[in-house]
Order: C-alpha cells, then sequence, then structure tokens
C-alpha cells in the first residue's frame, strides 16, 4: 500500500501562516458574521454565567485565567462563559484512491490546515473526520493548540485508501457529530448523486452549516491535453485510450454538467459549493470563498 506524506513543515510553513494572515484581514467581517452568527449569545442583553474552563491561547485576556488552577496544575486555563462559547467546526475530507492521484490530496490537505489556522484564531473548536470506504479518523471538535497540532499531523499523512464507493460512511460522521455546527465537506465528489442527496440531508437534519469545497485537477476542469491520451479510473483501475482532440469538447462540457448538478443539489439544500482547482494559488482559491461569503452575509 502506497503511503503519501505532506512534510509537516510544510503545512505550517512562514508561506501558509502569511497566507492565513493575510486571509484573516479579508475575512474579518465575514468571521465575525459567519462564525459567529453562527452560536449568537442566547443571553445577549443579559449577565453571562461561567460554564467551563478551556487552556489557555496566546491573546486571552489575561483577567479571565484561573491562578488556581495553575497552582494545582501548573498551566494556564481561562474561564469560558457562555456568551464566549464558539462553534465546532468539522473538517470531513475525502481520503478515498482517486483523491490520492494529480495533487488532489495536498491541495485538499493545504486547504484543511489553513482552516484550522482560521478557525482556532477564532478560538472555534476544530476537528476532523477522514474517510474512504470506511471512517479511518474522527478527532471530536477541541480548541486547544496540542489539538490543533494533532490536526495537523494527521493531514499531513495519508494512505492510499480503497475505493469510496458508498456514503454510509457520511451518514455514520452525522451521527457521531449532531452538535449544531460548521461542517466543511472537502472531496472530489465521485459519489452517487442521490446518495450524496441523503447525505447532505442528513447533515441538515441537524441544522448544521455546510460549504462543499470540490477538488479538481486542471484536467478535470479543463484537460489540456492532446494526442493519444490514456485515462485511468483512479478508483477502479480501468483504462482507454483516446485522442484528446476526439473528447475534449464533450469532456468539459461533462464536467461543466457535473458542476452544475452539484451546485443545484447544495442550493436545493442551502449549502455553499466552492469548486477548488489544484493549480490554483490556495491563498486565491481561499480568498475568494471569503469574498462571496461577506457579499452573502
Amino acid at each position: 500500500m502506497t503511503t503519501h506524506v505532506l512534510p509537516p513543515s510544510q503545512l505550517t510553513s512562514a508561506e501558509l501562516l502569511g497566507a492565513t494572515e493575510d486571509l484573516e484581514l479579508i475575512a474579518q467581517t465575514v468571521v465575525e458574521g459567519f462564525l459567529h452568527g453562527l452560536h449568537t449569545s442566547p443571553f445577549a442583553g443579559f449577565s453571562v454565567e461561567f460554564a467551563s474552563h478551556r487552556e489557555y491561547m496566546p491573546g486571552d485576556d489575561l483577567r479571565h485565567i484561573n491562578w488556581r488552577l495553575f497552582g494545582r496544575h501548573e498551566r494556564l486555563f481561562v474561564k469560558e462563559y457562555d456568551a464566549e462559547t464558539n462553534v465546532d467546526v468539522h473538517l470531513i475530507v475525502d481520503s478515498s484512491r482517486s483523491m490520492m492521484g494529480e495533487g488532489k490530496w495536498s491541495c485538499a490537505a493545504m486547504l484543511a490546515a489553513s482552516l484550522v489556522h482560521l478557525a482556532s484564531r477564532q478560538r472555534d473548536a476544530v476537528g476532523l473526520s477522514l474517510f474512504a470506504d470506511r471512517l479511518l479518523t474522527h478527532l471530536r471538535p477541541r480548541g486547544t493548540i496540542d489539538h490543533q497540532l494533532e490536526l495537523l499531523h494527521t493531514l499531513a499523512q495519508a494512505r492510499e485508501r480503497p475505493v469510496a464507493d458508498r456514503l454510509r460512511v457520511l451518514h455514520e460522521i452525522a451521527e457521531l457529530s449532531p452538535r449544531r455546527g460548521l461542517k466543511v465537506l472537502i472531496s472530489d465528489f465521485y459519489f452517487d448523486e442521490e446518495e450524496l442527496a441523503d447525505a447532505l440531508a442528513h447533515f441538515r437534519h441537524y441544522q448544521h452549516e455546510l460549504i462543499l469545497f470540490h477538488v479538481l485537477t486542471e484536467l478535470e476542469a479543463n484537460m489540456p491535453l492532446s494526442g493519444l491520451i490514456r485515462f485511468r479510473d483512479m478508483e477502479t483501475g480501468e483504462q482507454i485510450v483516446t485522442q484528446a482532440e476526439v473528447i475534449r469538447d464533450e469532456f468539459v462540457a461533462e464536467v461543466n454538467r457535473w458542476q452544475t448538478d452539484l451546485r443545484r443539489l447544495c442550493s436545493a439544500h442551502d449549502i455553499d459549493y466552492v469548486p477548488i482547482h489544484n493549480h490554483m494559488p490556495l491563498p486565491l482559491a481561499l480568498r475568494e470563498y471569503f469574498q462571496l461569503r461577506s457579499q452573502l452575509l
């Protein structure tokens, strides 16, 4: 079995952190309305009440540190109140065989890592599920720095998995995390449309906000090839040989129809659909998305 490893340094590089900082400026109003809008305090206009403790993060108000806990545990904890309780951001990433070729996994992992940084900076708890034919990894949303590193480490290593030919696994994920929050599904969406519709409806049943990031290769988007070409299905291994010029127009038209169907499906469930081409600079792709969200708010 082939192992694809994305160096952790690539996920936490200065370039990625710089891109996150840049995106934070553009997404500032979006984050406040889009993420915090999901968890407006039910005690607005009333005095807030103590809810729990969480581990201290850089930037937290020092007035909220519980120094008694520090004396017992030699670790910093801050008091969290109901008015400050943040949303659970749950990243659900397709790790099946088709996602392991043509730079798709690298794109998906970098996208997920960027969202981990953005959500964590807003003090939102972040979780991660990797799936293929079954659930491979499920990390419940948490807001600690150690947990963020665990998420990045998990994304930095991926094994080639079997075909994700059925979507029962998405129903399993929906049942594992019924608490209302933000679900981000990252995939190439080589799924049966009716099964995908049922899975999305399951998430919406729990009133989750959903974002679908559709990872596409340059080949899938535009087929910039010529001459004799060999296609191999990454899921089944089936191969065909043909002339690029003969099928290009029909191929591109079929991909466009596929995306149109996905957009229509998402629109029917009030879900955001965001295509991401793996040849696009990731900061640009994210910037366009957050600009779109700011226009919709």
